[in-house]
């Protein structure tokens, strides 16, 4: 099992603007000893508001977001969050904060509730070590309110006792799984049974997250893949976004998976930069 780097000096928000955040500073194409980060949003009912350099970057940027990832130069990128639709950056909740990427290391930076229910961030680095042929990587990841679970794998535990905001790694022969997250030692679901795709020479990632007591558990995907391409391949991550669809499990719960298009991210992705480049071209403007 790995154990993720927990941010204890980053809270609420911090992993939901960075990557978009950093849009308008980020490379048009990837240089070799580039970071990437992708970021998820795993706070249900917050929204925020991302501040680069005291500039609005984001704006309303909302829970169940995934997003990324971005090619950044190695180095530290300074973030302050503020609540939804503040005026300035002058009176941040969170921040200003440094953020520090390492050369050609993959990232998530993961805004989520601690078990207690206290929100907080985790950064996790992605492994993007190769795969045999015919095989994919299960990375299993706990960032909900919620005590130790078990992965069931066809209803059988696969993952036991994984804590938040611990991660565990799994290698399997590609294909579909039929996945749920319970109880540690039980087997009625808290979240699905939903299929899974293990894509071979891909690492795919679950976020079990939200809160247990509030209903709100829900799972997240996010996919890195290339890990079976020639050396000096840039492993790339797909997002998507997570929605409220009902699954009807024991405990009378609600949870959801749903994937989103490419088209969507860029989209999102696009919105962000637009906005970078008018703010700077208002500055230009004003000297």
């Amino acid at each position: 099992m790995h154990k993720s780097r927990s941010l204890s000096t980053i809270t609420v928000g911090i992993g939901a603007g960075v990557c978009l955040a950093l849009a308008g500073v980020a490379p048009a194409q990837a240089a070799d000893g580039d970071a990437q980060l992708s970021v998820f949003h795993g706070v249900p009912g917050l929204t925020v508001d991302v501040y680069v350099n005291n500039a609005l970057t984001l704006d309303d940027f909302t829970p169940g977001s995934l997003a990324g990832p971005l090619d950044l130069a190695p180095g530290t990128y300074s973030v302050a969050i503020t609540a939804a639709d503040a005026a300035d950056a002058s009176a941040p909740a969170i921040g200003p904060v440094d953020l520090t990427l390492e050369a050609g290391t993959n990232y998530t930076a993961v805004a989520h509730l601690a078990e207690s229910g206290t929100p907080t961030a985790t950064l996790f680095t992605n492994d993007t070590s190769t795969v045999a042929a015919g095989e994919g990587r299960l990375t299993v990841r706990h960032v909900a309110a919620a005590p130790a679970v078990d992965v069931l794998a066809g209803g059988t535990p696969a993952i036991s006792n994984l804590i938040n905001p611990n991660e565990s790694v799994l290698t399997l022969p590609a294909g579909t799984i039929s996945a749920a997250v319970a109880a540690t030692g039980t087997t009625a679901p808290v979240i699905g049974p939903a299929d899974l795709d293990v894509a071979e020479g891909a690492n795919t990632i679950v976020y079990a997250y939200g809160s247990l007591t509030d209903s709100t558990l829900a799972l997240g995907v996010q996919s890195i893949t290339g890990l079976h391409s020639a050396p000096g391949s840039i492993p790339a991550g797909e997002a998507g976004l997570v929605a409220t669809n009902a699954v009807d499990t024991p405990s009378g719960m609600s949870s959801g998976l749903w994937f989103v298009g490419a088209s969507a991210l860029l989209l999102l992705v696009a919105g962000v930069v637009s906005a970078v480049t008018r703010s700077r071209r208002a500055s230009l403007s004003g000297n």
